[in-house]
């Protein structure tokens, strides 16, 4: 039996199919585990009603989550070239995928967010706005020192707000600031490890900043993210408290994978590297759990 595709064609359409799976960046959508913060903090991770619907946000965050990073990469794909990580790893930096194929995936994705309008309105009005601070990011704010990092950071607490508009709940205080503080902390060292080893012309940015500046930041971001946390628990949820201690040991572990091992530009790499800082995540989840578990419930 004769077959028009020959083995070179159907390596080729392999290899462009796993060059679009990398462009999406799947492993980054682990930053979306934020939407499930109001779930696990309100105490209705036992409805599945609630579960179902926060899974709805999830999924849908993860389509415009993959939507941006490819926007993210087209517009940065000379700077990408410059970059001693990004020039090897990203596909259309390494050549792997070509703009037109990155584009026909992104129309398909917006596509499917278009249909999520119609299941899911409220939370496709959040990842809207998500939509336009990435695209604002990638042309202009991220050329903007101090700008650059705060829309990171909003970028974490948008999720947050999605998680909860998926069950219905507000968003408190106390977590509005707490995740605020934690995302410029990660983002302040995400450019503490661009300066360190990113050249200026790979991130234009970087030369308004000194890692001792970003130091500061990072630090200012840490505290506050520890002590709003802290306040929360204590005074909201005291259950929790033996939570504390996960997160404090979590800042100090990220800062030395920082520091002595001059990882920690990608936050989500750092996590799924660090066998100590996962299982800290866990922990903190499985604590959480345990302090929040409704009584009388199996």
């Amino acid at each position: 039996m004769n077959s028009n595709t020959s083995p070179s064609s159907s390596i080729g359409n392999k290899s462009v199919l796993r060059g679009l799976f990398k462009l999406s960046r799947p492993r980054q959508w682990i930053k979306n585990g934020f939407i499930f913060a109001p779930l696990l903090f309100t105490g209705l991770f036992l409805d599945l009603v609630a579960i179902s619907q926060t899974l709805w946000a999830f999924g849908l965050f993860c389509l415009a989550a993959s939507a941006t990073y490819i926007v993210n990469d087209l517009r940065d794909i000379e700077e990408d070239k410059k970059h001693p990580v990004k020039s090897l790893k990203r596909p259309l930096a390494s050549g792997e995928v070509t703009p037109f194929q990155a584009k026909v995936l992104l129309v398909l994705l917006y596509g499917v967010l278009l249909v999520g309008f119609v299941f899911q309105p409220q939370i496709m009005l959040i990842i809207v706005a998500y939509l336009l601070l990435n695209v604002a990011y990638s042309f202009y704010l991220k050329h903007q020192p101090v700008l650059d990092i705060f829309t990171i950071a909003f970028g974490f607490v948008l999720r947050v707000y999605a998680g909860a508009t998926a069950i219905s709940v507000p968003v408190s205080s106390w977590m509005f600031v707490t995740t605020l503080c934690l995302a410029l902390f990660l983002a302040a060292m995400k450019r503490r490890q661009e300066l360190l080893q990113t050249t200026q012309e790979g991130r234009k940015v970087l030369a308004y900043y000194t890692e001792a500046l970003v130091n500061r930041y990072a630090e200012m971001a840490a505290t506050g993210a520890l002590l709003f946390y802290s306040l929360f628990v204590m005074n909201a949820r005291p259950e929790m408290v033996f939570t504390i201690p996960f997160v404090l040991f979590g800042l100090f572990r990220y800062w030395y994978i920082s520091e002595m091992l001059g990882e920690g530009e990608s936050p989500t790499d750092t996590l799924l590297a660090d066998k100590q800082l996962l299982l800290t995540v866990v922990g903190w989840v499985a604590v959480c759990l345990w302090a929040l578990w409704p009584a009388g419930a199996l």
